[in-house]
C-alpha cells in the first residue's frame, strides 16, 4: 500500500474499505496492534469507527484481514521467484533470500510485522494470531517443496536453516546487532546450498 503520493491525496482516493485498511497498516505498524484503538484508525482513514464496523466485525477482524493481505504479499514472493526461475530451485531459494534482503531497509524502521504481531497476540485463538500460523506453515511446506526439488540433502532440515536465517536477518536488522546484514544473509543461504549438495558419487535412493 506504500505510495510515493503524498498521505492525504492518496487516501482521498482510495474506497472507504481500503482507506480502513491503509491507515490501520501505518497505525499497527509504526504504533502496534494493541496502543491503537479503532477511533485512532477512523481518524486516520478519514471516516468514522461507525463505517470501520460496517467492514470489519471487530478490532480483531481487522487485524486479521491487515495480516492476511501481507501474508499474500509474501507468497506473491515465492509465486513470483518461481515463475522467474522455472525448474530452477536453487535459484528460487536465492531469489526468496533477495527478496527478504531487499526488504530489510524496511524491517530496520519498523520490524517484521508478523514478528511485532506475535509478540502482542499470546493467545493462540486469536484470528490474527493463527493467520500468521498457517501464513508460515504454508511458507515452509513451500520452502521444504524447493529444497526437496533443488536435491539437498534433508530438505526439511534445509529449509528449516534458511528460515531461520531469513527470520534472524530480520530481527538482527530491527535491533542493529549486525551489520551488512543483506551481504550477509546471501552469503548463509549460499552456504547452506553448497553444504546441503549431495556429493558427486552419492548413491540415489
Amino acid at each position: 500500500m506504500a505510495s510515493t503520493t503524498s498521505r492525504p491525496g492518496r487516501v482521498a482516493k482510495l474506497p472507504p474499505r481500503e482507506r480502513i485498511l491503509d491507515a490501520a497498516e501505518e497505525l499497527f505498524q509504526s504504533e502496534g496492534i494493541r496502543r491503537v484503538g479503532v477511533q485512532a484508525i477512523a481518524e486516520k482513514a478519514e471516516t468514522t469507527k461507525m463505517a470501520i464496523y460496517r467492514h470489519f466485525e471487530t478490532k480483531d477482524a481487522l487485524v486479521a484481514e491487515w495480516l492476511r493481505i501481507l501474508a499474500a504479499d509474501y507468497q506473491a514472493a515465492f509465486d513470483r521467484v518461481e515463475a522467474d526461475h522455472p525448474g530452477r530451485p536453487r535459484e528460487q531459494i536465492r531469489g526468496l533470500a533477495r527478496f527478504i534482503a531487499e526488504g530489510l531497509p524496511t524491517i530496520s524502521h519498523r520490524g517484521c510485522p508478523f514478528i511485532n504481531s506475535l509478540a502482542e497476540l499470546p493467545d493462540r485463538s486469536h484470528p490474527a494470531r493463527q493467520v500468521i500460523e498457517k501464513h508460515k506453515a504454508e511458507q515452509t511446506r513451500r520452502l521444504v517443496g524447493m529444497c526437496a526439488e533443488a536435491g539437498l540433502l534433508d530438505p526439511e532440515q534445509a529449509a528449516a536453516e534458511i528460515t531461520f536465517v531469513l527470520e534472524g536477518a530480520q530481527v538482527s536488522t530491527q535491533n542493529g546487532s549486525i551489520d551488512q546484514v543483506p551481504d550477509r544473509l546471501m552469503r548463509i543461504v549460499e552456504g547452506i546450498l553448497d553444504r546441503r549438495r549431495p556429493a558427486p558419487d552419492a548413491p540415489v535412493t
